[in-house]
């Protein structure tokens, strides 16, 4: 039995987390803590379903009313950040499912590694941040951290049993989102509602935002080179609209090891949850006959440039690709109240990027530094 801890639990991944425990039963995975930003009819829903030692919410005026609610309940009920850190760091924790949106994971998942707990990763911006920090804590602690990205889950299960030598090249799939053939008038005029909706996925906001300007990918690139210690000129991306094909590895002898299935966020969820075993999922058998065409493009750098700037990002090292993910972050938030225009995401980007100071150390307190100055920057650019 695993006993897992929860990060995000109201978040499309943290739900989908919750099907599979259901599914595999109480046998397999036990829900030790939940933790949310602040849902709380929902958190209070899946804490009296599953019952958890410690249910953890970072509005701390929203802790006391749920506290008050589960009161009938054997349920320790904390908030703020130092709230969510103490569930993730719990003496009964095996396993620490890390979903929470953005930068936001960073300190709870770094205090679950300290404490030699497992991470299932669904938070790519972690790694973006502080990768080179996380790895390395993760080697001290001999933790083992399993991605939950299905890209880099595809990657997870290509390269097992492989020696990292024999790998030519990363190749992460991109379905291209919902504007891969707009024409560069009609992506002037894209709006938030538009771009909530992806062609293959049902995700939370920011990140389907990311997928639409391919800055998820570029994510997804950074968070390879570190996962994978693959240097970022041997990590390649295509586009597959069909999103069948989730990643390939192809090695020094000309083979190409892909990994692939339905586009369902539950199997790389379970496959993270179970691992190093497989346990019966929720999929159908695929079906080939309805399923044979399968696409690849070149993705435009010139349409997409958020794309290139996390390649940009990676190449000049240091910090960069902290300060690309917060104002990236902030950026996003700012297209969805309206503020800033879609194609502005990438053009501020840019402009940012261009000005930005690279620093070479690299530490939890110049990380969050680094982290609140493009934030500030992002705010007003």
């Amino acid at each position: 039995m695993k006993k897992i801890a929860l990060l995000g639990s109201t978040g499309s991944i943290g739900k989908n987390a919750l099907d599979i425990a259901r599914h595999l039963g109480k046998d397999s995975i036990q829900i030790v803590a939940l933790a949310a930003k602040e849902q709380i009819d929902l958190l209070e829903a899946q804490a009296r379903e599953f019952i958890p030692e410690i249910v953890a919410i970072f509005n701390k005026d929203k802790a006391l009313i749920l506290k008050d609610r589960l009161k009938d309940l054997p349920i320790e009920v904390v908030g703020g950040m130092e709230g969510i850190v103490y569930a993730a760091s719990h003496a009964n924790v095996d396993m620490v499912i890390s979903a929470m949106v953005g930068s936001s994971g960073l300190l709870p998942t770094v205090a679950a590694i300290k404490n030699k707990k497992d991470i299932g990763l669904a938070n790519k911006e972690i790694l973006v941040a502080a990768g080179q920090l996380v790895m390395q804590l993760a080697k001290e602690n001999n933790i083992q951290l399993i991605p939950i990205d299905s890209e880099h889950s595809a990657l997870f299960q290509c390269l097992t049993g492989e020696e990292k030598s024999t790998v030519r090249r990363l190749i992460l799939t991109a379905s291209g989102g919902p504007f891969r053939d707009y024409s560069e008038k009609e992506l002037d005029q894209i709006t938030p509602a538009q771009a909530l909706k992806h062609p293959n996925w049902i995700m939370g906001s920011k990140i389907t935002i990311d997928s639409s300007t391919l800055m998820n990918k570029g994510l997804e690139v950074i968070e390879a080179h570190y996962l994978f210690d693959i240097p970022v000129e041997q990590i390649d991306v295509t586009i597959h609209p069909q999103s069948i094909i989730h990643s390939m590895v192809e090695y020094n002898d000309g083979s190409i090891i892909a990994q692939m299935s339905e586009p369902d966020m539950r199997l790389p969820i379970q496959y993270a949850m179970t691992y190093p075993h497989r346990k019966p999922g929720r999929l159908p058998p695929f079906d080939f006959t309805k399923s044979c065409q399968l696409d690849f493009l070149p993705p435009n750098y010139r349409k997409f440039p958020c794309l290139r700037l996390a390649f940009e990002a990676l190449r000049i090292g240091g910090l960069s690709t902290c300060f690309l993910n917060a104002a990236n972050e902030v950026l996003v938030s700012r297209f969805l109240k309206s503020e800033v225009s879609w194609r502005g995401i990438g053009d501020k980007l840019e402009k940012l990027m261009g000005r930005f100071n690279p620093q070479s150390e690299i530490s939890l307190e110049t990380i969050l530094a680094m982290d609140s100055l493009a934030r500030q920057e992002a705010e007003v650019i």
